[in-house]
């Protein structure tokens, strides 16, 4: 596994959009906000363009961005602006040796899940699932600065647990490889190239939006008749705030549970990470972590 340099106060961080187009507003929002964090924005070239369609930029101009961003020894950091649609039309034009050679922290969730599944499965770069520029850090209260600081920055161990939104759906202790995403879209790169490589104990992190519980159920027992699950040790499900109302989360649970219902290891649920209104916490992907009731620390 690469090991990635941390961010610091003074880091050189470039503003990226590799999928859909963010609002300018906002961008210029959240760069401010990183610039009160002591970062150094760097705005890439179509960080703010707008087409084809709800691209920010073609396929090419924004690969373009993201291996430039790689590239320059002076950026410490890579954040996304938004996610949306559009990462995957870059997988096929990812130089890996390029990347491989300058690795970096990369930052973004959502539609991100596809990089984030390319660069473990081609470089083992550990990446952060974590708050993006025009999403989160255009709010007030957008991220949660404890786990951004140990994730990103290494200033503690990093852990996260019931404070969190941690519950549990199932008890247990496991320990594994912090891997995982966005459900949808892992589930949409099942059969392609690009499909997550889960080969060795793994901790699967798991949210989504818009996605209702029979969807959960469908998409999970996609995951486990892909034999995706196999070395899966332990299950986090993440805030459910985005896809159900307050009244469906008995059903959401159930529907969860039906689906694992041959899964041997812990669940959690409730995670507020990626999808979230507020205090979006930062997951390190790749980190090696211990699962242990509502705790899962590195």
């Amino acid at each position: 596994m690469i090991v990635t340099p941390r961010l610091r106060r003074g880091s050189r961080v470039a503003v990226v959009s590799p999928a859909s187009h963010a609002k300018r507003e906002l961008v210029e929002a959240g760069v401010d906000r990183l610039r009160v964090f002591g970062y150094e924005p760097v705005l890439m070239p179509h960080a703010l363009s707008r087409g084809p369609l709800y691209y920010a930029g073609t396929a090419a101009e924004r690969v373009v961005d993201l291996h430039a961003a790689f590239a320059d020894d002076t950026i410490d950091g890579i954040l996304c602006t938004r996610g949306g649609w559009g990462s995957a039309e870059l997988l096929p034009l990812l130089d890996r040796d390029l990347i491989c050679l300058h690795p970096k922290v990369f930052v973004g969730y959502s539609d991100h899940t596809s990089l984030h599944a390319w660069f473990w499965n081609e470089c083992a770069l550990p990446t952060f699932y974590a708050p993006m520029v025009a999403a989160d850090w255009s709010k007030p209260d957008g991220v949660d600065e404890r786990t951004w600081r140990s994730a990103l920055q290494g200033d503690d161990s990093w852990s996260v647990s019931k404070t969190d939104g941690v519950s549990i759906l199932r008890e247990g202790w496991a320990e594994g490889r912090l891997l995982g995403g966005c459900l949808s879209i892992l589930c949409e790169a099942l059969g392609t190239p690009w499909a997550l490589k889960i080969e060795e104990p793994t901790i699967l992190f798991l949210e989504d939006i818009g996605t209702k519980p029979y969807k959960w159920d469908r998409f999970l027992q996609h995951l486990i008749f892909a034999g995706a699950l196999k070395n899966v040790r332990g299950i986090v499900l993440g805030d459910m705030s985005a896809n159900i109302e307050p009244n469906e989360m008995a059903l959401m649970e159930a529907a969860c549970l039906h689906a694992l219902r041959n899964f041997d290891g812990p669940i959690t649920i409730g995670l507020n990470c990626g999808h979230v209104q507020r205090r979006n916490c930062s997951v390190p992907l790749g980190a090696w972590v211990t699962m242990n009731g509502t705790e899962l620390t590195v």
